[in-house]
């Protein structure tokens, strides 16, 4: 009987997530028993031709290269699914997206006639249909596990449905928002990250992307009551989730 396949790409990123599968360790070569590992070069050198089982793809699109690379992907991958706040919101990248990006490459390179590059970084859902979304800077070892077993047993997955907020609850963690004043997108995002950011004492800046009806207005009257600066709830809806569509409305509509 054939094994399963498992494919991990690099798109435009920093390597995090797919560290995050490597960080899985002993999990990992339990996986290997039951599903081959055919393409992930931040593992090995050794890699086979698709088609894939699964494909998991790290990063955004944020040249002409990587498009048909993505296209190419998908054509041969069963299932595919984007892994990380890059690949599925646009990530660091992104910032881009409410810049001039040929101010920024002036800037930072002595010769940027010599890049090829896209005006905006898009997320992976942008160029191709997405079986699977998981968010996160970086995305959380413990979801990459659950969602590669529960597709090998045939089953769906069973990630976090709740906010950062319930995180912060369940450890039992003084909200800095209420305690601190301190700006915190927990309110409004997706758990899976362990309250990572208000466990230290800083507010949560979306990095797992907006919870499923998120209340974003709410969210945006209560941080522009208590911006430090002039714009700040409009730079901070412009993170690293600013491709995320509820993101991106809130700041819209506090640009209007």
């Amino acid at each position: 009987m054939t094994r399963p396949t498992l494919a991990v790409h690099k798109f435009s990123s920093c390597d995090g997530c797919q560290l995050q599968i490597l960080n899985m360790e002993d999990e990992i070569l339990d996986l290997a028993e039951v599903i081959d590992i055919a393409y992930f070069l931040e593992a090995t050198r050794a890699t086979r031709p698709g088609p894939y089982t699964i494909s998991m793809v790290e990063g955004s699109v944020t040249t002409e290269h990587e498009i048909e690379r993505i296209k190419k992907i998908r054509d041969e991958s069963k299932i595919l699914i984007s892994i990380g706040t890059c690949a599925t919101a646009g990530g660091i990248q992104a910032l881009r997206n409410v810049a001039d990006a040929d101010e920024y490459a002036n800037i930072v390179y002595p010769n940027p006639e010599y890049l090829s590059y896209l005006k905006t970084a898009s997320p992976i859902s942008d160029y191709v249909d997405v079986d699977m979304e998981l968010w996160g800077c970086p995305v959380d070892k413990k979801q990459l596990l659950e969602v590669i077993v529960a597709l090998l047993q045939n089953r769906r997955p069973v990630l976090l449905q709740s906010s950062v907020c319930m995180e912060c609850k369940q450890a039992g963690t003084i909200c800095v928002l209420v305690a601190e004043g301190t700006p915190c997108f927990g309110p409004a995002t997706r758990a899976g990250c362990g309250a990572v950011c208000p466990t230290m004492g800083r507010g949560c800046y979306g990095c797992f992307g907006p919870q499923d009806g998120a209340n974003t207005d709410s969210l945006s009257d209560i941080l522009t009551d208590i911006e430090r600066y002039p714009g700040e709830t409009e730079r901070l809806f412009n993170n690293i989730s600013n491709f995320a569509p509820a993101f991106h409305e809130a700041a819209s509509k506090l640009k209007d």
